[in-house]
């Protein structure tokens, strides 16, 4: 789905070369500051290389909508945004953001279900703990139904067991559809349980890539 040829930003990172799937679960792990978030950003354009050409189903980045790429290709941050209102409203403004209708509350409820949070749809949004401000934006872009998730340590918040059940949820939404998704995590287990392939990174290099 992505190519990366001779892609270079600022002193962060330095790929000649890198080809991530589509329809599969892609893990990319290294240490804390090597660039991951940043590959991350670089795939849904909210930041442009300096150097070099990215390709999304073999169109240039720089050619496609950002709008438009944004709705097909949605990132969650590891502090992802909440908006004041309800947990109704931060579901129901993805879908509004991305061009689609209102889902009904039947959808909304199995959203939540999805991401193991059990809240009240009128509840404020703000009142959440941080793990579940992280589900509610799970849930949010799930409802959008892009055809690939960018998730920036999506279990950061979360405790294992939930972090767990949250991406057997992931993984039977995505690989069924055959939806793309690639994870930066630091989750030994995460990547041994669910990625088909793992990027490592290092100090803005790729020093491996294997499929699993």
């Amino acid at each position: 789905m992505f190519v990366l040829h001779h892609v270079k930003y600022k002193d962060i990172l330095d790929i000649d070369h890198l080809d991530i799937p589509s329809g599969q679960i892609t893990c990319i792990v290294g240490e804390s500051g090597s660039g991951k978030t940043t590959l991350l950003k670089l795939l849904n354009h909210l930041i442009s290389c300096d150097e070099g050409e990215i390709w999304v189903n073999d169109v240039p980045i720089s050619e496609c909508d950002p709008i438009e790429l944004r709705r097909n290709v949605v990132m969650l941050t590891q502090s992802p945004t909440i908006f004041k209102g309800s947990v109704r409203d931060n579901l129901q403004i993805g879908l509004e953001f991305s061009g689609k209708p209102a889902a009904s509350e039947h959808d909304l409820l199995e959203a939540l279900e999805k991401v193991h949070l059990r809240k009240e749809l009128d509840k404020d949004a703000e009142s959440l703990s941080g793990g579940e401000k992280q589900r509610l934006a799970l849930a949010r872009v799930l409802l959008m139904e892009p055809s690939a998730l960018l998730l920036d340590e999506p279990s950061s918040a979360l405790d294992e067991d939930t972090a767990q059940f949250v991406m057997e949820k992931l993984a039977e939404y995505v690989r069924p559809r055959q939806k793309t998704m690639i994870m930066v995590t630091h989750s030994k287990d995460l990547v041994a349980a669910f990625a088909d392939h793992v990027i490592e990174v290092s100090k803005g290099q790729v020093i491996a890539r294997e499929a699993v």
